[in-house]
């Protein structure tokens, strides 16, 4: 009997911890761009009975997400697709963060909107830095960032060097694109009978997180101390969100962005944080 294929992209922490969540009698299409880590994930994962295929891809190349949509399509029926791979602010050139955080999650969501089976579900896995940066855009410039076909997306007047200089930046640029894509995206998902949602952690401990939150003087560490839940967030934290909104549970929520984020967002806009 063929199963059903969860398609998890990016193998760090936050992907394991999807596959941990919602991978028990799947098929895991598990997608890296570093093999390394996806051997190592794959690894584990086998380790603790998940059946789970490792590919690698560039989210960044159109012909690679591509494959990886077609791979995905061939292994069985594909359900659910969660997408958690991405750099942060440290980890590359701004033009790099955009082509990775902006443009490949456009290039994902394009080319599995023709795989996902209908009622299947799909999840983005954006940021709380999306939601304050939303302030920064006209309601043209958020449209474009919504609608604008994937590969013209760098190209955008609103995400030029001179606007988003460096790369906390152009990271809060593109989460908040992430959001807005995820709208527009689910209405062409509905098409099919499938849903689409994001998710934004706020500071969460993770591996590509850690050397960020190893300042205790840090921004990372009064957000969180300003914040209604005040500790740091856990991969496990985000992927119960990603497990309810891939679920039945949440049959009738599309198109919308979860704050995952202990309230740090709510104690800024309260001015509290």
């Amino acid at each position: 009997m063929t199963r059903e294929v969860l398609v998890v992209i990016g193998a760090g922490d936050m992907g394991m911890a999807t596959v941990r969540r919602v991978g028990s009698g799947s098929h895991v299409l598990l997608a890296d761009l570093d093999e390394g880590i996806l051997a190592e994930t794959r690894t584990r994962l086998h380790g603790e009975g998940y059946e789970v295929t490792p590919h690698g891809v560039d989210v960044a190349s159109h012909e690679s997400v591509d494959a990886l949509a077609r791979a995905a399509a061939g292994l069985g029926p594909v359900t659910r697709i969660v997408h958690t791979a991405g750099l942060s602010p440290n980890q590359g050139s701004v033009q790099r963060v955009l082509a990775v955080d902006l443009v490949g999650v456009a290039l994902v969501l394009e080319a599995f909107r023709d795989v996902i089976a209908p009622g299947g579900a799909g999840v983005v896995v954006a940021s709380m830095v999306g939601s304050l940066y939303a302030g920064q855009l006209t309601d043209g410039e958020a449209r474009e960032l919504a609608t604008t076909p994937a590969e013209e997306l760098a190209d955008l007047p609103s995400a030029s060097t001179d606007r988003l200089a460096e790369g906390h930046t152009a990271y809060g640029y593109a989460k908040r694109g992430n959001q807005l894509r995820v709208q527009a995206e689910a209405l062409k998902w509905g098409a099919r009978g499938a849903r689409l949602n994001s998710v934004s952690p706020g500071v969460v401990s993770t591996r590509m997180s850690r050397p960020e939150l190893e300042d205790p003087q840090g921004p990372a560490r009064a957000m969180v101390d300003g914040a209604a839940v005040p500790r740091l967030g856990t991969a496990d934290d985000v992927a119960a969100v990603v497990a309810f909104l891939l679920g039945p549970e949440a049959g009738y929520v599309s198109g919308t962005d979860v704050l995952v984020d202990g309230g740090v967002v709510a104690s800024i806009k309260a001015g509290s944080a």
